[in-house]
């Protein structure tokens, strides 16, 4: 889905959501904009973002509602991928990112953005959804595959659509011999983090490689974007991927296996999953960054998800800072949150880590 027809299917809502998210930017401090009124707020500039396109959806529609309530604003999101935000945000060419996979210290990153920003660099979820195992099989709409299975396709070990360990996930069903093209993101993807966080939790043992942004096998297809993965799945039968649940379309999508229970990919299970995740404490004050549990049996819990975040400094220029303030907050205020879910289907923040969330937005300040 691209960005006008996101916006033309959320647009029913974004008159009632304008006023709420004005509201919202409000209670971000008094430098934000202090009227409902989008013709006389005091907000005006630029803001320039990039990164996960996980959050393409859900972006387009904060954005065209922050600008219906703050017409003096221009916000700009390029659905570059994570590893491309987190770059460009820590190279200083963009004014915030949007990224599926919390920054990694081991890799530089809290560094980089820390020198940046010339201080500990700002780090808030604000995007909960599930990712979806999407498949194109002819003749197959219904799927079960628990993560072990997973593994083996993705590290090309099981080939074949009719091998042994799926035929006994899936009884009754007619597997054909199809063979299995497995697709991967061929670009630094926070999805990827989190795809393979999940498979190097979950399965067993029969995925090897630990969380990472990067594919970090030779086996598959690479697709560049959330969109490439989504082509080049609906493109061959027999091809299977994974992408944020918000863009499957048409496709097909597998259950995965929780506890004893096949569950779908919903926004309910990524919250529950989320609830059963604890914040990382060995992070500074402003970072909150999740250590999701994979292996979670909560009932109903969806744990192939993603936490997407919301990356910012904690100062900038006067001008800058209300703007960035004020459209951050609204992003995680309640109302918000709730247009990401009818916009993107993503799951609100929970209370908790919503009412966190914007007490950290909140402390930005001018240089």
């Amino acid at each position: 889905m691209n960005s006008t027809s996101i916006r033309r299917v959320a647009g029913p809502s974004l008159a009632v959501l304008a006023l709420g998210l004005a509201v919202s930017a409000c209670g971000a401090g008094n430098e934000a904009a202090t009227t409902t009124d989008s013709s006389s707020t005091s907000l005006s500039g630029t803001l320039n973002g990039a990164g996960s396109s996980a959050q393409q959806s859900a972006q387009s529609a904060w954005s065209a509602a922050f600008g219906k309530a703050n017409s003096g604003v221009t916000i700009n999101y390029d659905p570059s991928g994570s590893g491309a935000g987190v770059e460009q945000f820590n190279a200083g060419a963009i004014d915030f990112a949007g990224s599926d996979a919390a920054l990694d210290p081991t890799k530089g990153e809290v560094a980089a953005a820390n020198k940046r920003c010339g201080a500990d660099v700002l780090e808030v979820p604000d995007y909960v959804s599930p990712i979806a195992v999407v498949f194109n099989v002819k003749g197959i709409t219904k799927l079960n595959l628990d993560a072990a299975t997973i593994g083996k396709i993705f590290s090309g070990t099981i080939t074949k659509w009719n091998d042994a360990a799926i035929a006994a996930l899936n009884p009754g069903a007619t597997l054909p011999s199809t063979g299995i093209n497995p697709i991967h993101r061929s670009d630094d993807s926070g999805t990827t983090n989190n795809f393979t966080d999940y498979l190097f939790q979950a399965s067993g043992g029969t995925w090897k490689s630990e969380a990472n942004k990067t594919w970090p096998l030779k086996s598959g297809e690479g697709a560049a974007g959330t969109s490439g993965v989504i082509s080049a799945v609906k493109a061959g039968d027999g091809a299977i991927g994974y992408a944020d649940d918000s863009q499957v379309g048409t496709l097909d999508t597998a259950a995965i296996k929780v506890g004893s229970a096949w569950t779908a990919p919903s926004a309910d299970g990524a919250a529950k999953a989320l609830l059963a995740s604890p914040l990382d404490t060995t992070r500074a004050a402003g970072d909150m960054a999740i250590k999701v549990d994979r292996t979670t049996t909560a009932a109903g819990a969806y744990p192939l998800m993603l936490t997407s975040y919301l990356i910012a400094c904690p100062t900038y220029s006067a001008d800058k800072a209300k703007v960035v303030k004020a459209y951050l907050a609204s992003i995680v205020s309640t109302a918000g949150q709730q247009l990401a879910a009818t916009s993107a289907g993503a799951a609100p923040l929970p209370a908790d880590l919503q009412t966190k969330a914007a007490a950290i937005i909140d402390g930005i300040t001018s240089k």
